[in-house]
């Protein structure tokens, strides 16, 4: 089920996060939340310099600039609070500049650009992270500004759902025709979607699995191929000759009768194997996957001109891991590539040009198909989420990266649940449905 370095792993330690909240303070309070604010980012500034003399701070690998790995770390800290409240003392005028463009950086700015000065460096589910939280200077949410979708971005992939339609293997519309929901993607989404070793029957657990023991699922014109497979990272699917859609043509679509003609729908889930730059590295591998993932969109609808919805996911929790094979913080920051490749066919449409050129053209009237996210599978381990998710090592194998037959029947039923009840795929998910 893919490539497997059993290279011992150790995720990275986290920093204290500073949270700044719109809290009311009552005014015999104001001078103490300001003398903390300026203490902090005093020491944050402090240990950055003591970071950089130790050498223990490596320039745009993306380490945490307030958590120093040194043996007197506990004397550089409590020497930071007598170095602070001697500058807070004899320059207060320069505190205060520098509270304020701390407050600053905790506000709007672009969602995939550079890292702010404040930064939340706890990792948080992107959905329970509120509109003031930062990951590295990276604000969270799965849309901009939220877990909203736009509206405009909604009435586009609503607009697309209800075009889908049973088509013949020609691509013409028939009343006795189908439409495919294809996945890509690595050993994960095999194991996921339908099991771990095809052209073996789906497991009962997984997605295809439980779609096909639920009633209300759309069996007559619907069509679930499973096209993701062990070994296959993304750069696997970003060629439209890749050997890869030859295999799901070949294999699956028409020995059951069916075209790529026909195939509407995509799940996407895609990984790069042994990543070594993680954010905020202007090269780090979430970088990286936006220009992948928008190559795929891309790709994809040259592969199958008839696509007409891309959900993406980003990978399950890997604070478990045993190898360098796609560990933590990665698999997290996953998570951001798919915000900011979605955010950047969002920010496209309503300007009119290309915003982001990492992930480059994406127009869905042209050149891709629509693209949103699918379920969010992230959690940090048993702390949960907010929807109550966990991820434990039971439901992992020994690698601590690929899901167990639980952590597979946890992804089917997200799966699951998310195309029964989007507004976005029940129409052609459901049977009777409509969007």
């Amino acid at each position: 089920s893919g490539i497997k370095d059993r290279s011992p792993f150790h995720e990275r330690s986290q920093a204290r996060s500073v949270t700044f909240t719109n809290s009311r303070v009552a005014p015999s309070s104001w001078q103490n939340l300001f003398n903390r604010r300026v203490r902090a980012l005093l020491s944050w500034i402090h240990l950055r310099t003591e970071a950089r003399r130790n050498h223990k701070v490596t320039q745009g690998r993306g380490v945490n600039p307030d958590f120093v790995r040194s043996s007197h770390s506990k004397q550089v800290r409590s020497s930071v609070d007598g170095h602070s409240e001697l500058m807070m003392k004899r320059f207060p005028t320069v505190a205060a500049i520098l509270t304020a463009g701390a407050l600053g950086a905790c506000g709007h700015g672009t969602a995939s650009g550079p890292p702010g000065v404040a930064a939340d460096t706890t990792k948080l589910p992107l959905g329970d992270m509120t509109a003031d939280a930062r990951y590295l200077g990276f604000e969270g949410g799965l849309y901009p500004g939220g877990n909203t979708i736009p509206a405009t971005h909604l009435a586009a992939g609503t607009a697309r759902a209800k075009s889908i339609a049973p088509l013949d293997v020609n691509g013409n519309p028939s009343a006795s025709g189908h439409y495919v929901l294809l996945s890509i993607g690595m050993s994960n989404t095999t194991q996921e979607f339908c099991a771990a070793n095809t052209p073996a029957a789906c497991t009962s657990w997984s997605f295809m699995g439980q779609a096909a023991a639920d009633p209300t699922v759309n069996s007559t014109t619907l069509v679930i191929v499973n096209g993701a497979r062990g070994g296959q990272a993304a750069p696997s699917w970003i060629s439209p000759t890749s050997p890869e859609y030859d295999r799901i043509r070949d294999t699956w679509l028409t020995p059951a009768g069916l075209s790529e003609l026909q195939v509407q729908i995509a799940w996407v889930k895609v990984a790069d194997a042994q990543p070594t730059v993680s954010l905020p590295s202007a090269s780090s591998d979430a970088y990286v996957l936006v220009s992948e993932m928008g190559t795929i969109a891309r790709t994809l609808k040259q592969r199958y001109p008839n696509l007409r919805q891309i959900f993406f996911s980003s990978r399950i929790y890997a604070g478990y891991a045993t190898s360098a094979l796609n560990p933590e913080p990665y698999a997290y920051e996953s998570g951001l590539a798919v915000k900011w490749v979605v955010q950047a066919q969002i920010d496209q449409m309503a300007q009119g040009s290309v915003q982001n050129s990492r992930a480059g053209d994406l127009s869905y009237q042209t050149v891709a198909p629509w693209i949103g996210w699918g379920p969010y599978l992230w959690t940090r381990g048993t702390a949960g989420r907010s929807d109550g998710l966990v991820w434990t090592t039971a439901d992992v194998e020994s690698d601590g990266t690929h899901p167990s037959q639980s952590g597979e029947q946890k992804v089917g039923r997200l799966l699951l649940d998310f195309f029964k009840t989007s507004p976005l795929t029940q129409c052609w998910f459901l049977a009777g449905a409509s969007c």
